[in-house]
């Protein structure tokens, strides 16, 4: 059973909006600016915003949805969410240095009207019932094992119709992953699952599963394109995922790398939806 606390520690620094406000400043970026540009450190999942992107349109968001991120990071997608579709964004994480930090760079790109960050987990969101048409979840289920209690949380929340979209590292073949990992220092803060047993407990809570997409070939060109860039520059970027990750950030990736190209893991996408 993963521990809360635990994974709260994996992912707090305690500088990381000193990490950023410097990156920004080596950028010559003063607040308040636009959301794109803290994209390199704000979009914490295989493919960043390149995965976003296709992950959002698919939510089919107006200016009048109300939506719910659980476990939203710094707040990134939720961010772009509301840039680019107008709909106002609830995230609860877990870490509070994420949120604060979260809250801060909304401030700085002028979102603070239609994304609200809030601490908490989502196991129990401090959230009025059947009151979100959409919910998402990115790179966040490795650390629950309780799938079912996401289920029924992002059920709890939704509208009927809801959609409730998912994407996560999910363990599709035999073997134990590598550690550490973005996501868990060791096995103890890892949850890693099947995609089955996503969709076993989506449809046991009510949800009807309409779609699952294996996004590995996807994973692999990025991380090679990512690889080839980091080859033709003079260290790291001034923004990057490194600012979150910390000293150990290449041994990450690399085991996360070759966890995915042995056929252990890969980045899923998993789409399903409450019946009217």
């Amino acid at each position: 059973m993963t521990n809360p606390n635990e994974v709260a520690r994996h992912y707090h620094s305690g500088h990381l909006l000193k990490r950023i406000s410097d990156g920004c400043a080596a950028m010559d970026l003063t607040p308040p600016f636009f959301h794109d540009a803290l994209a390199p450190v704000d979009e914490f999942h295989i493919g960043g915003r390149l995965a976003t992107e296709p992950f959002v349109n698919a939510l089919d968001l107006t200016p009048e949805s109300q939506v719910v991120d659980l476990g939203c990071g710094l707040g990134g997608p939720a961010r772009y969410i509301a840039a680019t579709t107008g709909a106002n964004v609830t995230g609860i994480d877990l870490t509070a240095e994420f949120v604060e930090t979260g809250r801060a760079l909304t401030e700085w790109t002028g979102l603070s009207d239609r994304v609200q960050l809030i601490k908490g987990n989502v196991l129990d969101l401090p959230l009025e019932a059947e009151s979100f048409d959409a919910a998402y979840m990115i790179h966040v289920g490795m650390n629950i094992e309780d799938k079912v209690g996401v289920a029924q949380e992002a059920k709890r929340v939704l509208k009927p119709g809801g959609i409730f979209a998912i994407y996560d590292v999910m363990q599709v073949g035999e073997g134990h992953m590598d550690y550490p990992a973005p996501w868990a220092s060791s096995s103890e803060q890892s949850a890693l699952a099947r995609p089955e047993t996503y969709e076993a407990a989506l449809k046991s809570v009510g949800f009807e599963v309409s779609n699952r997409i294996d996004r590995t070939a996807f994973a692999k060109q990025f991380f090679a394109d990512l690889a080839a860039a980091q080859r033709r520059a003079d260290g790291p970027p001034p923004l990057g995922l490194h600012l979150i990750m910390g000293d150990d950030t290449a041994l990450k990736i690399q085991h996360m790398v070759r966890n995915i190209e042995g056929g252990l893991i890969a980045p899923i996408e998993i789409h399903a939806r409450l019946p009217v």
